[in-house]
């Protein structure tokens, strides 16, 4: 089954202890991220303290709520100006709302998630598939429906493997 529209919404707002997310592409290519894209290649500075939108009031109130939302991305160097993108404009505000964001550096290791697609999870019981493009422009969302263990071994060793969102950022030029 495809998610989309509330459909999509709804796992956000009716999960009841975690929610989590494998990111492993250099870029994603979203359309309502493009005007935001181009004004950092610009040099527009953003301060993640005042980004605030929906979903960082989101993320506010689930931790309020102790409801945990987090995150890896599997990264190589040199990070790609979309990553920078991500991480300035994007991961910074989140991580300040209390989202769990964790880097895995992998340019010189091997990639202990090599070849598992991105995917969200829900209180271990429902996983939900990230499809995209090898550009990285998304093609859907499909709920999985086979055994959840495989995804939770993947987030165990995705959380493991890698360091705090700040702790890789630590003296990098966002």
């Amino acid at each position: 089954m495809l998610l989309a529209g509330e459909a999509w919404a709804a796992r956000f707002q009716h999960f009841s202890r975690e929610a989590w997310r494998l990111e492993t592409f250099p870029q994603y290519l979203m359309p309502q991220e493009e005007e935001e894209f181009a004004a950092l290649r610009s040099r527009a500075r953003i301060d993640p303290d005042m980004v605030a939108n929906e979903y960082t009031d989101r993320l506010r109130r689930q931790v309020a709520e102790g409801r945990t939302q987090g995150r890896v991305h599997v990264v190589t160097r040199p990070l790609s100006e979309y990553l920078r993108f991500e991480f300035h404009h994007y991961y910074k505000a989140h991580s300040l709302a209390g989202e769990q964001i964790r880097i895995l550096d992998v340019t010189d290791r091997r990639n202990p998630l090599d070849g598992v697609q991105d995917f969200w999870i829900f209180d271990h019981s429902e996983v939900i598939l990230m499809n995209y493009h090898p550009d990285g422009r998304q093609i859907g969302r499909e709920v999985y429906e086979g055994d959840t263990a495989p995804f939770i071994e993947y987030q165990r060793i995705a959380v493991s493997e890698s360091v705090p969102f700040e702790e890789y950022v630590k003296g990098l030029d966002l």
